[in-house]
């Protein structure tokens, strides 16, 4: 539930955020300061060896911190980021990023896996949905093709990162790798905004209040809780049965953009949306597995299990 609703409302604190915070500077400071904080609590609750790691499992963390929170989340950031007509309306970026689970699908099928028929057949609605989203309409309220190309490739970073991590040496505890996850994306993030010189100009007595409120947000309920419970389940769960969040996180998305900062939302919009929720509903309820009765949860056929 903390993922499905808290997840949602990040993508309108994303766009508060970057209202007047440097985008990939404002994301590397916020995973930068919730690891800090989750790596106090956990040196304070458990002792000096909380965080002890091995150089594969730092390596693991590392990788799949990058791509999810440097690829990941700072692609969409960078996508909402910018003047009316360029920028990603929230509510438009969660449904592009909904296509996770279809893209998580291709990725098993090339490793070998042999997903079921329908599981394709919601591949192929989800991504019919895609393109009705960006279809280019001329109207004032088109989604942005470059925003909207940059969601998919965040999007594609997001994946191969939850893909992965329950195919690597991971460190055994999900909180530990959060750790070294946030520390990893913020660090990656850093040396871009960097590289893009986000900061030339830059006057801290410049940024409003409401952005540093929604960058406060995005810390806590959207690092601290939601990513943190996020990478919990990819521990504990079938990747299939985490993915579906990802036909909730939109429309609580489209309603929060809508009533508070009035994104539009266009019958394209709509239409486009139900399509890919559909399809992705579709993808997780054919690939949830069919455990016998007492048959411990093994996760679904041709997944590893977590470490």
């Amino acid at each position: 539930m903390l993922v499905y609703v808290l997840w949602g409302s990040t993508y309108l604190g994303i766009r508060i955020a970057v209202e007047s915070l440097p985008p990939l500077a404002s994301a590397a400071l916020r995973f930068a300061a919730a690891g800090l904080v989750l790596a106090v609590v956990l040196r304070l609750r458990r002792g000096p060896g909380a965080l002890r790691v091995d150089r594969r499992q730092l390596g693991s963390a590392a990788l799949v911190g990058v791509l999810l929170l440097a690829g990941g989340n700072g692609l969409v950031v960078l996508a909402e980021s910018g003047p009316p007509g360029v920028a990603v309306p929230s509510g438009v970026a969660a449904l592009l990023v909904a296509i996770v689970p279809l893209l998580v699908v291709l990725l098993r099928t090339v490793t070998g896996d042999r997903p079921r028929g329908w599981t394709f057949a919601g591949v192929t609605l989800g991504f019919l949905g895609l393109v009705l989203l960006v279809l280019p309409s001329g109207g004032a309220d088109a989604v942005p093709l470059a925003g909207a190309l940059t969601v998919v490739a965040a999007a594609t970073c997001w994946s191969i990162g939850s893909f992965v991590s329950g195919r690597l040496r991971m460190p055994t505890d999900p909180f530990v790798a959060t750790v070294y996850e946030m520390f990893a994306g913020a660090a990656a993030l850093a040396v871009l905004a960097l590289a893009r010189d986000e900061l030339r100009g830059f006057s801290p007595a410049e940024v409003t209040a409401r952005s540093w409120a929604a960058l406060a947000y995005l810390m806590v309920a959207g690092s601290l809780v939601a990513f943190t419970a996020y990478v919990w389940l990819l521990h504990h769960a079938p990747i299939s049965l985490v993915a579906t969040y990802a036909y909730v996180n939109p429309a609580v998305a489209v309603a929060l953009g809508a009533l508070l900062v009035a994104e539009p939302v266009t019958a394209q919009v709509l239409l486009g949306g139900a399509v890919i929720v559909a399809g992705v509903a579709l993808v997780v309820s054919t690939e949830r597995p069919r455990r016998p009765a007492g048959e411990a949860a093994a996760g679904t056929a041709g997944e590893p299990a977590r470490r």
